[in-house]
């Protein structure tokens, strides 16, 4: 799951950074709120933390920015100003969740899938799809309620496929939901873990649409 961090102090953002990293996330990191709105423009990010005391452009602005221009990706404010004014300020703003720092990185990474998961229309923490069941915050998948080893992009590619049950997404968009900044990322890849996915949880698991990428489609209801 790919995200946005953009602090501008070295220390806490070095922090952020590898705790988020320790529980599966994979960080894109600016300094500033320039920076940052050109990325949440253009960029495909599962969710972002935005601070608001950022230089060149503060994180509030930035956030009214990116609404005005309908960008849709769930944004979490981390930021030391704690007054109640600037929390509905945010929140009005378009801020999906607003958190006072110092914060423990847990709850944070937990914040952070529940806005992913919404934003996807998912209401269960853990995710199914027919015998096919992914429990981010564990980072574990079960097949007939059996344990499924996988590698860390097996589980990446999977869980961004689980969360567009009945979407088909592009090897592109996988790539950008699955790798951060300064990846190389050789043409097959993305095929090769389908592949392996397909070996380890049946080959009508995760289906090929011709030309545009692959979906996952659930052919019983869900309990």
């Amino acid at each position: 799951m790919r995200i946005l961090l953009a602090e501008d102090d070295a220390l806490l953002g070095d922090g952020l950074r590898a705790g988020l990293r320790q529980q599966g996330f994979q960080v894109d990191w600016v300094r500033d709120g320039d920076a940052a709105q050109r990325e949440l423009c253009s960029g495909d990010f599962a969710a972002a933390v935005l601070d608001l005391g950022l230089p060149l452009k503060d994180g509030m602005d930035v956030l009214q920015a990116v609404r005005a221009r309908n960008v849709r990706t769930p944004v979490l404010v981390l930021t030391a100003r704690d007054a109640v004014p600037e929390r509905i300020r945010g929140l009005d703003s378009g801020a999906d969740d607003y958190v006072v720092k110092p914060v423990d990185l847990f709850e944070l990474g937990a914040r952070l899938r529940s806005l992913v998961r919404r934003a996807h229309g998912q209401v269960q923490e853990v995710l199914r799809c027919d015998a096919v069941c992914l429990d981010p915050a564990a980072r574990q998948v079960r097949l007939h309620e059996a344990v499924v080893s996988l590698s860390t992009r097996e589980f990446d590619l999977l869980h961004a496929l689980m969360l567009n049950i009945g979407r088909v997404l592009s090897r592109e968009q996988l790539e950008q939901q699955l790798y951060s900044w300064g990846y190389e990322v050789d043409s097959n890849t993305i095929e090769v873990h389908i592949h392996h996915l397909r070996r380890k949880l049946g080959a009508d698991t995760i289906q090929t649409v011709r030309g545009i990428g692959y979906t996952m489609q659930r052919t019983a209801p869900t309990p």
